[in-house]
């Protein structure tokens, strides 16, 4: 390793739907996050681990800051605050596709606290949705958002300037040894990974107010005496009846469809064969009920 290696940490922060889990994984070079066109797919904080030879960048995606409605609101933008006070270096999400609007600045101002502490760079996610001259039209934009210590523009579908962004978040990374071992990609629990690819699989085409009201729990991975297949058990939690009725389809036809995708997902995380069986269960306005929100597994980290 160089002798002037860098590790550290890298917050992406942004409105919902700005398109950081895609620049994570993006970054990481694998699927550490789960993505979805519905806003608000991330529901905790993931990290993904970029190992180079002069450094080690930790990619924390976090949930998308937005004005909240509930207590799941409350906690997702409470989690992501007080990670922006643990990183050595934050990423400011803004799509080029979309114009700067209430949220950006709703961000923008909560960033200007970090000013003079931590080094704030402004990125403009998926450029290749818009032609050049858009694309300067918002780089011009965000820069007269705030004070960035840098604006770079990137499109984690092909790739454009990527790696050019790992440069610069590194650049602002202590000297230090690296945090994780070699090759490790990812520090998330296995069973936070196989819920989240549930619940990826279970957004696919679903009304647009059945994502904030869906909620996974995996109950147990057990391996199966004298086989070689792991029997996976996850419970998938929904607001109301109409809701399971949605998710579960006419006859059960959605939810095996879910299965089968989420299968073949959770199959490639683990490296065996899986029997994934799914429950759905109603757990009453969840969202706003402290005592459910911590059985569902929104307690800090």
């Amino acid at each position: 390793m160089s002798e002037e290696f860098r590790s550290g940490f890298a917050c992406l922060v942004g409105r919902p739907n700005a398109g950081k889990s895609t620049l994570t994984n993006a970054l990481v070079g694998t699927k550490v996050a789960i993505t979805s066109g519905r806003p608000q797919t991330t529901r905790h904080t993931i990290r993904g681990i970029v190992t180079r030879p002069d450094a080690q960048l930790v990619i924390v995606d976090t949930p998308g800051l937005h004005r909240p409605r509930t207590l799941l609101g409350d906690h997702l933008n409470s989690l992501v605050r007080s990670t922006l006070t643990e990183v050595d270096v934050v990423g400011f999400c803004i799509p080029a596709d979309e114009k700067i609007g209430p949220g950006d600045r709703y961000i923008a101002r909560d960033l200007e606290v970090l000013q003079g502490r931590t080094p704030v760079v402004a990125v403009v996610t998926k450029t290749d949705k818009v032609p050049r001259q858009r694309v300067m039209e918002q780089l011009l934009a965000v820069s007269e958002l705030g004070d960035w210590a840098e604006v770079v523009p990137t499109s984690a579908t092909d790739g454009f300037q990527v790696d050019t962004l790992a440069d610069v978040l590194v650049r602002y990374l202590p000297q230090g040894p690296a945090l994780y071992p070699e090759g490790e990609l990812t520090d998330e629990p296995e069973n936070v990974m196989v819920a989240e690819l549930v619940r990826e699989a279970a957004l696919e085409g679903v009304r647009d107010e059945l994502p904030h009201s869906l909620a996974v729990v995996v109950d147990e991975i057990v391996p199966r005496e004298g086989t070689e297949l792991l029997d996976v058990r996850v419970d998938l939690f929904v607001e109301r009846d109409s809701q399971k009725a949605i998710i579960i389809g006419k006859g059960g036809s959605r939810l095996r469809d879910v299965g089968t995708r989420a299968r073949k997902s959770i199959e490639a995380l683990l490296g065996q064969r899986v029997y994934l069986d799914l429950h759905v269960r109603v757990a009453k306005d969840w969202q706003r009920d402290p005592k459910k929100l911590g059985r569902l597994g929104f307690t800090d980290r």
